[in-house]
């Protein structure tokens, strides 16, 4: 699986922004996709899920202000970021993870794509 992530930029403090993460190859195996970030200094952290089931994750921090969804026609995955706020800065990556019945699972990682939220 190759993930392809894109649509980071630079935006005021309550703007918009909406990545998206075009994935290639197999993804017969994938169980779950979804979105991560880095921020200087800091640790990657989870910022939403999506599980092939339907049921989705949120990191409490971006609660009611970003969505998770996906298009399975274009196999892309896109994450709406809503009012955005500056501790939104971050490189945010895609994810997806793939289990391999009885070998365990692993993780396809984007190259990331930066946001930047300014005050």
């Amino acid at each position: 699986v190759q993930l392809q992530a894109s649509g980071g930029g630079l935006v005021q403090a309550g703007g918009s922004l909406r990545l998206s993460c075009a994935a290639s190859g197999s993804t017969f195996g994938v169980i779950a996709d979804g979105w991560y970030r880095q921020a200087p200094g800091k640790q990657r952290e989870l910022v939403a899920v999506l599980r092939r089931d339907g049921s989705t994750r949120y990191a409490d921090s971006v609660k009611g202000r970003f969505t998770i969804s996906r298009d399975n026609a274009k196999n892309t995955l896109y994450l709406q970021m809503n009012s955005l706020k500056p501790e939104d800065t971050a490189v945010y990556y895609c994810n997806a993870r793939e289990d391999f019945i009885g070998l365990g699972e692993f993780d396809y990682w984007g190259q990331g794509t930066q946001v930047t939220v300014s005050s």
